[in-house]
């Protein structure tokens, strides 16, 4: 054994990182070629907004990772969004959706963004209206599910494709599979730093490497977002949707609290998959860090204010390069190819 390999050799704690699995699929909404099409065409789809500007690939682009590349979401006109918009890859693995965890299923969350009126803004029974005047989707939909189109077979399909958006064979798969080549010496330090000094693997582990709870780590609002009147609105409204009383003096983002109510939760946020993390800057819920050297230095410093988790790390320069190296080279799987389809006239 060389002493290079004792230098970079997995920790005793490498078992809390793994392969990604096959994406599970539910049996009520079961894949097929025919259903995964349709949902695909439902996806690049401006119909399923109110004014036909939109898509779901407006803010979930192929090209971004299948985020929009935004500190905040695109926007339906005249509105806008409070939060980032979080990739698609791997979302089928994920229990909970959205940064707050208000839906537990893709079909449950594919509606959400098509209805809100600051993102697609189209309302459900005027969307299952339009959908039903196409004769190539009436056909289609059918075929794959032996009936007309309806609201909750939209979001089966888009569902049915979205599961198709996988990050796999990456780098950091192949090096626990016993591939020791498969990262670089750099990235294999980082690899160290991530599950032992740096407590990255602490909350980002396991296959997604997101251990898939609420985490509030005092991420800063922008003064930027506190003063956009549009924000604002979005905030309240959002806030008075899930019955938060004093919604109309409410000045920060709640996170998952709007959902719980529990104390705990107060701007609490999903924790991330870190999979494909070179590609989805900029990064937290509100889009606040640019770079994944921001990231780096916000944990360092232990967080943000009033964050109830986190301590400072003290990493030297070098071992914050070869962090960022990790996860620069060693999460990133194979292209996901995604051909834009011919949309039904």
């Amino acid at each position: 054994m060389t002493a290079a390999f004792l230098l970079f050799a997995p920790p005793a704690t490498a078992g809390i990182l793994s392969p990604l699995p096959p994406p599970p699929v539910p049996k009520e909404n079961l894949q097929t070629p025919e259903k995964i099409e349709l949902g695909k065409k439902l996806f690049f789809d401006r119909r399923l907004s109110g004014d036909g500007t939109m898509n779901c690939a407006s803010c979930h682009i192929p090209d971004k990772a299948f985020t929009d590349g935004q500190e905040l979401s695109l926007s339906y006109p005249t509105t806008r969004n409070w939060r980032n918009a979080p990739t698609l890859i791997n979302a089928a693995y994920f229990r909970h959706l959205f940064h707050d965890g208000r839906a537990a299923s893709l079909e449950e969350q594919a509606l959400f963004p098509i209805m809100s009126p600051f993102e697609m803004n189209l309302n459900l029974d005027f969307l299952e209206e339009k959908i039903r005047a196409v004769p190539e989707y009436d056909g289609a939909f059918r075929k794959v599910f032996g009936g007309e189109p309806t609201r909750m077979r939209v979001a089966m399909a888009i569902s049915a494709f979205e599961r198709t958006l996988v990050s796999a064979n990456a780098p950091i798969d192949r090096y626990l599979a016993g591939t020791q080549d498969a990262l670089s010496p750099e990235a294999r330090q980082g690899y160290g730093i991530f599950t032992g000094k740096g407590k990255c693997a602490d909350c980002h582990s396991g296959p997604l490497l997101s251990d898939e709870r609420f985490h509030a780590l005092g991420v800063p609002e922008k003064t930027e977002h506190l003063k956009d009147p549009r924000i604002t609105a979005t905030r309240r409204f959002v806030a008075k949707v899930y019955g938060y009383e004093d919604y109309r003096s409410l000045e920060e983002d709640p996170g998952r609290y709007l959902i719980t109510k529990e104390k705990k939760d107060w701007k609490a946020f999903r924790t991330p998959t870190l999979r494909e993390i070179a590609k989805t800057a900029p990064y937290m819920h509100n889009g606040t860090l640019k770079t994944l050297e921001d990231v780096i230095e916000f944990y360092d410093r232990g967080g943000g204010p009033g964050n109830r988790e986190l301590s400072p790390l003290g990493l030297t320069v070098k071992e914050k390069q070869a962090l960022k190296t990790f996860l620069v080279e060693a999460l990133t799987g194979d292209p996901i190819a995604v051909k834009v389809p011919e949309i039904p006239r």
